[in-house]
């Protein structure tokens, strides 16, 4: 997983986004996701890529009696640490791949935003799944397949660069998409809607809620989010640790 979040212009472009000035308000998802959290009370609390460590703080602020947030970043844990601290919630430098998914040892993880990177998304499942308790909870947030699938994920414009449409291309095609993001090159990873709901299903979740994320009516003034609305950008799912069958693996989309 390539970490654009330690390239300086990238990160001094992302430190300006509405989401990194103002938190959990002013994400677009937030009022979906929100509701999507289990009762925190006492629970032990993984999130991974946790970034500016909004979720984390969420989490100890509805009773959490610990929190460990991974990222790769060191510039994104500088600035968790800067805003986000609490005795009950700690932050540690590590890739998702990386981290080591003690067997039962967390009520509920959480992925904001970040599983989109990962190319090996079925391993990361098979992981999760084994760290979670019984009756633990994994709460992913991940960019929508139509999204990842765009061409340079963006629109179409017309000479006056208004929006016309939202190509996608190569959807059954999983692997390295290659974008502009704030400025600079980014490298993400296309998953098919099969391939992230099977690939839960298939490792012993049980699938609680879909969602595809629509920004609230308060935002409708806010450029370009009336646009978000012609297009899904981001796909909440709420998954529950089952009894675990044997995991099957589907076949290459490609053979």
């Amino acid at each position: 997983m390539k970490n654009e979040y330690e390239n300086d212009l990238f990160f001094a472009q992302y430190s300006q986004m509405a989401r990194s000035r103002e938190g959990l308000s002013a994400a677009g998802e937030w009022h979906q996701l929100k509701k999507l959290f289990p009762p925190l009370k006492g629970k032990r609390v993984l999130d991974l890529g946790c970034g500016y460590g909004w979720h984390c703080k969420y989490a100890v602020e509805q009773g959490a009696a610990e929190v460990l947030g991974l990222d790769m970043s060191t510039k994104m844990l500088e600035e968790a640490l800067r805003r986000n601290q609490d005795d009950r919630l700690r932050y540690r430098v590590c890739g998702i791949e990386e981290y080591e998914y003690p067997a039962d040892s967390w009520d509920c993880v959480i992925s904001n935003l970040a599983l989109h990177y990962i190319a090996d998304l079925d391993g990361v499942f098979q992981k999760v799944y084994r760290t979670l308790a019984p009756g633990g909870t994994f709460l992913l947030n991940i960019e929508h397949p139509v999204f990842t699938a765009g061409v340079g994920q963006d629109w179409v414009y017309d000479g006056e660069g208004k929006p016309l449409h939202w190509p996608v291309d190569d959807y059954f095609k999983p692997g390295l998409r290659v974008t502009n993001f704030l400025g600079c090159r980014v490298e993400k990873q296309h998953h098919t809607l099969t391939q992230i709901l099977m690939g839960l299903l298939d490792c012993g979740f049980v699938l609680e809620v879909v969602e595809e994320a629509q920004p609230p009516r308060a935002m409708m003034k806010l450029p370009g989010m009336k646009d978000e609305l012609r297009r899904p950008m981001m796909l909440l799912v709420r998954a529950g640790k089952g009894e675990q069958p044997p995991c099957r693996r589907r076949p290459n989309m490609l053979q």
